[in-house]
């Protein structure tokens, strides 16, 4: 019987993303499904900022529109957050959920970037006087890149909308509803979603499995894309 796995790629990805986790399930009956999020890839952007809702009442539409009866979901990082709630939403019937550095653990703002953002509007007002204004491209590029804030940068003025909207839903009240077999993957180096998240996941979704990677940081879907298939392969065909 075929198996059917959709794979959630993170911020700023595509479906790209998950081309080695393919490649590493070549061969077996899973058919994985990897849609381009909205405002990634070759999707357009939505038409006014989202929430994790409305990605998530995405996907079920997405799918609704295939013939693909779901089997299981994969989420890395911004996915991951969406595959909780799909999850918590109840309207998917899946057997697994595996999660690869996911987002949705809310935490202090973290205080380089909380920085980095007030520079970046100070650095915009002066950039922007004039006779300096033809340096605001470059300042701005230089000024992101020394303060690892690349996402909001990157994004239209509807995306960094979004990207606020999605990060300031703290997810961790839904962990422990979540009652399916679930499996936890994360790089031990990880200074996106950090380690410390894993554990929180590991510990609020009961029976989850938590497998960590040292010397291995966000990409850890396409990093350890051979080890994850090993886990998918065995946990899909006891389902």
């Amino acid at each position: 019987m075929t198996q059917v796995l959709i794979c959630l790629h993170g911020w700023g990805g595509s479906k790209e993303s998950f081309n080695e986790l393919r490649n590493a399930l070549e061969g077996s009956d899973i058919t994985i499904l990897t849609p381009d999020l909205p405002g990634f890839g070759d999707e357009a952007e939505p038409d006014r900022p989202w929430d994790v809702d409305d990605y998530a009442e995405w996907v079920e539409e997405w799918l609704q529109a295939t013939s693909y009866k779901l089997t299981a979901i994969l989420g890395h990082s911004h996915g991951g957050r969406i595959a909780i709630k799909l999850v918590q939403r109840g309207n998917l019937n899946i057997d697994h959920l595996y999660l690869c550095a996911a987002a949705g653990i809310k935490r202090k703002k973290h205080l380089k970037r909380s920085i980095g953002l007030t520079f970046a509007k100070i650095g915009n007002a002066i950039l922007s006087i004039p006779g300096l204004h033809l340096l605001k491209p470059i300042g701005r590029k230089v000024l992101y890149k020394l303060l690892r804030v690349h996402d909001y940068e990157r994004a239209s003025p509807l995306m960094q909308k979004t990207l606020q909207n999605v990060t300031n839903e703290d997810l961790r009240p839904l962990l422990s509803n979540i009652n399916i077999s679930t499996d936890i993957f994360w790089g031990e180096d990880d200074t996106m979603t950090p380690i410390e998240d894993a554990h929180i996941m590991h510990k609020e979704i009961k029976g989850s499995s938590l497998h960590s990677y040292p010397g291995i940081r966000h990409r850890v879907h396409r990093d350890k894309a051979k080890e994850i298939a090993e886990v998918i392969r065995a946990t899909m065909q006891q389902s």
